[in-house]
């Protein structure tokens, strides 16, 4: 595998060495995942990380024109690899878990979401955050529209990633953070009407 320049690279992206230049990128790129990412995809998972390079690839070929020579090409190229694979990481993440389980529980008043739920703490601590809940769900249900409450407990309480809550929604970031805006401007509003503080609700669920 012989080294290339930039212009190299380029030429041969877009020339009749393209094939032979698109596996060579690959192997590259597969290998520098290999590395990147050993602490994070387990042995028995490595094969996802050829779908990584692959999407990558594309990435990569779409915004050839994009590429400034400010570093080196490669360089560029597993930048690219890297974000579609930690993008990818998060999706698979998230996949098993809908949006439905980060919303609150209705059983017996507990508005916990689902995936949060921990009955580690004592009976009076699971009490007092409790009560709390119950007053934060009311606050969510009265000041909030349901798309608010809805990416507000995915995003800000199931820390789902927002790419992955405007993919399911059939929206994009720009639209959610407005959404997210205005709904932390309402809670705000709706905390200062019961005299309190974002501050006073969090000592509550310090150990």
């Amino acid at each position: 595998m012989t080294h290339r320049s930039n212009e190299s690279w380029l030429t041969a992206l877009r020339g009749p060495e393209q094939g032979q230049a698109l596996e060579e990128l690959r192997k590259l790129l597969l290998r520098g995942l290999r590395a990147g990412l050993s602490g994070r995809v387990s042995l028995e998972r490595q094969n996802i990380l050829d779908d990584f390079v692959q999407d990558a690839l594309l990435k990569i070929m779409d915004h050839l024109d994009d590429f400034r020579g400010e570093s080196q090409f490669l360089t560029w190229a597993h930048k690219i690899a890297i974000r579609v694979a930690y993008s990818e990481l998060r999706r698979l993440r998230w996949r098993d878990v809908s949006l439905e389980d980060l919303l609150p529980e209705d059983s017996e008043g507990d508005f916990t979401p689902r995936v949060l739920s921990d009955a580690s703490p004592g009976p009076e601590t699971r009490a007092s955050r409790n009560q709390m809940m119950r007053m934060m769900e009311q606050m969510l249900r009265e000041a909030l529209t349901e798309r608010q409450r809805k990416v507000m407990m995915a995003v800000m309480v199931g820390g789902m990633p927002l790419e992955e809550v405007a993919r399911r929604m059939n929206t994009n970031r720009n639209a959610l953070y407005k959404v997210l805006h205005d709904a932390r401007k309402r809670m705000r509003s709706a905390l200062r009407e019961k005299g309190l503080s974002p501050q006073e609700i969090l000592a509550i669920f310090e150990d």
